[in-house]
């Protein structure tokens, strides 16, 4: 996941708790420790928001040159685009006119 899929993440889940710390405070009234769970959500939106808000100026102030993505084509190739070049050592030895040119290997019997 990205980063702004994690803060969305983050936040929604913050929204829940506010949600049920609400649901809390119907039966609690206004108990000093409702209060307290209440100030903590607000501190922790106030701590989101100020992270987003820093991640954000960070991507405007990086290098607005950000590599592109490329699309390579699943056509093929143009043949001629490969005409003279050989496979660094992977297709050198396996042409029809290799083969032929290549001398044959000998073996030496083995010493006792």
């Amino acid at each position: 996941m990205s980063v702004h899929d994690e803060l969305a993440h983050a936040r929604h889940a913050l929204d829940d708790l506010v949600r049920a710390v609400d649901r809390l405070q119907i039966p609690r009234g206004d108990d000093p420790d409702v209060r307290r769970v209440r100030v903590d959500t607000d501190h922790l939106r106030e701590d989101l928001d100020l992270l987003r808000q820093s991640m954000a100026a960070e991507e405007s102030s990086a290098d607005p040159a950000r590599p592109q993505i490329v699309f390579i084509p699943r056509t093929p190739y143009d043949p001629s685009m490969w005409a003279d070049c050989e496979d660094e050592g992977i297709g050198s030895r396996h042409g029809p006119e290799r083969l032929q040119a290549r001398p044959a290997r000998r073996l030496l019997p083995r010493r006792a």
